[in-house]
């Protein structure tokens, strides 16, 4: 078995990517952190087996990770976001309904949690969009989709992971490719997070939302764009409902203020509202997807346990 030493210096460097697979497998950055460690302690349990002419320190951790993962799995449903579920509404006038605690939601991840080169080098592949598709598919697809897809790893590298044939895993990797593609929305044209333009639009959007003004915030909404809200079912598509959603809310509440962080590879939000007594306190984490054409989604998460993982104050 490995020292203290040993065990960090082998394992430490393929954490954070670790975390990126677990959080894909999983939609969960909470569930995410939980099994990590029950990874390491596997991995702790197991160094005193391990045979390097076997398998690199990573190809053994990343066979750990899925395997705990696809257990995980067995005991849970799917994680959605409110557009997997229902069609959008149509009365933004009467707010979001009621929330709905017994539907599991997917939630996002930091971008500080995962590898940055690894947010950089596919960022797709940690996309708020893209994670909610992957939760569609059976574990084991979802597994083959994200070694094969996202990691680049070779078909006979995955076979040997998960105990199988090259050829189950191709079969598995094409039925992957084609729930993916009926349930996944385009992301063509998506706007980095340091790109100027996203920035300068991030900052009117602020500015326009913290102002109230809706009417500039709609200037900068696509035609098409979705507001999604868990954990509410109800969520709205179209710049028109959009901007009547948020007329609606600035009417009942605030004064807000927005912090800009970064989750799933893409800008978001944290917003604060006054709750009536002068103290800004945490609402929800937004999380949006701008193109050149403007805002093409924005989902709020009405969680205030997230600013604890994004590792925000719970009040301004």
């Amino acid at each position: 078995m490995w020292s203290d030493e040993e065990f960090e210096r082998i394992t430490g460097p393929h954490r954070r990517e670790l975390m990126a697979h677990c959080y894909r497998m999983l939609g969960s950055a909470h569930d995410a952190e939980d099994l990590l460690q029950e990874v390491m302690l596997r991995a702790w349990r197991a160094s005193g087996d391990y045979d390097e002419r076997r398998a690199s320190p990573r190809t053994w951790l990343y066979r750990i990770a899925t395997n705990a993962c696809l257990t995980a799995l067995e005991q849970r449903g799917r994680r959605a976001l409110p557009s997997g579920l229902a069609g959008p509404g149509d009365d933004p006038e009467a707010g979001p309904g009621r929330p709905l605690p017994e539907v599991t939601w997917l939630e996002p991840i930091p971008d500080a949690l995962v590898d940055p080169a690894a947010v950089v080098a596919s960022r797709g592949g940690i996309r708020l969009a893209f994670v909610a598709a992957l939760q569609h598919l059976p574990p084991r697809q979802r597994a083959v989709l994200i070694l094969r897809e996202v990691l680049a790893w070779r078909a006979s590298e995955v076979a040997d992971l998960l105990d199988t044939s090259v050829a189950a895993v191709n079969s598995a990797l094409q039925r992957a490719r084609a729930q993916l593609a009926r349930v996944a929305p385009a992301e063509d044209g998506l706007a980095e997070p340091d790109d100027p333009a996203c920035r300068d639009l991030l900052d009117r959007y602020v500015a326009a939302f913290e102002k109230a003004d809706v009417e500039a915030l709609e200037r900068l909404l696509r035609e098409d764009a979705v507001l999604e809200m868990p954990p509410f079912l109800s969520w709205f598509a179209g710049r028109e409902d959009f901007g009547r959603f948020i007329r609606w809310v600035c009417g009942r509440r605030g004064p807000w203020r927005m912090v800009p962080t970064r989750a799933n590879g893409q800008p978001a939000l944290a917003a604060y509202v006054d709750g009536g007594d002068g103290v800004l306190r945490a609402h929800s984490l937004q999380v949006l997807e701008i193109t050149e054409g403007g805002v093409a989604r924005n989902v709020v998460f009405g969680d205030p346990t997230l600013f604890t993982l994004f590792a925000l104050p719970a009040a301004l």
